[in-house]
């Protein structure tokens, strides 16, 4: 379900008429909103929305929005060509707002894959199911063979996004010994044999290895784009 709106459309609306037409300034409409600091900058971007697309903008959804990949590469290819800033952007491509945009220019310069957006909020609301240490270790493995989407893989075997979650988190501390069905339970390092410690430490060196080979494989996806 989509967020619920402070102000309504109807209080939008006006806000911008009331500004468009020069009636009152962005910082009487913030004050009379109780809109606080920094009120009269989202005024501002209300009426640039609501003159570039109409009421349509303040239209209440029920749905989280979904952006495609190809689209958030379009905005940010956009913003680090110049040609636009992130107010401007989102203005003109319709996103509600610019701080949206500002996590995907950070993603893509941190060389995060940008995604395919889908809310799939059930995966939150999903109970917890009995599973084998088998089912566990190919969900994880199927987690982190696909960029780590944790929302996606919960969706596909019928998890909950805390289990999943907490599963990677378990793999990723101590392997796949992690996913053994000790309720949280985990050895201390100075309660361990010689051979416990060996076989974490080679656990942790592999874990390592393919977070490495994951960044790569982004860093070149990446350089890819900006060929483009």
């Amino acid at each position: 379900m989509g967020r619920k709106a402070k102000y309504s459309a109807e209080q939008k609306i006006q806000a911008c008429e009331d500004y468009l037409s020069g009636r009152k300034s962005a910082v009487e409409i913030a004050r009379q909103l109780g809109m606080g600091k920094g009120g009269k900058d989202h005024v501002r971007q209300w009426s640039k929305m609501y003159k570039a697309h109409g009421s349509s903008v303040f239209e209440e959804s029920h749905h989280n929005r979904s952006y495609s990949k190809e689209f958030k590469e379009k905005v940010v290819r956009e913003y680090l060509s110049g040609r636009g800033s992130f107010r401007d952007l989102a203005v003109r491509y319709n996103v509600p707002s610019d701080n949206t945009i500002i996590q995907w220019v950070s993603s893509y310069n941190n060389h995060i894959e940008l995604r395919d957006y889908d809310p799939k909020s059930e995966v939150y609301m999903a109970k917890r199911r009995k599973t084998s240490f088998d089912e566990r270790l190919e969900i994880v493995n199927y987690c982190l063979e696909h960029n780590r989407d944790i929302k996606n893989t919960a969706s596909l075997y019928k998890c909950s996004y805390a289990q999943v979650r907490s599963w990677l988190i378990k793999y990723e501390v101590d392997g796949e010994e992690g996913l053994t069905d000790r309720r949280g339970i985990r050895k201390k390092e100075e309660e361990l044999s010689d051979l416990e410690k060996a076989k974490r430490q080679i656990a942790k060196l592999e874990r390592e290895k393919e977070e490495f080979k994951r960044k790569y494989e982004l860093l070149k996806k990446a350089e890819n784009l900006e060929r483009w």
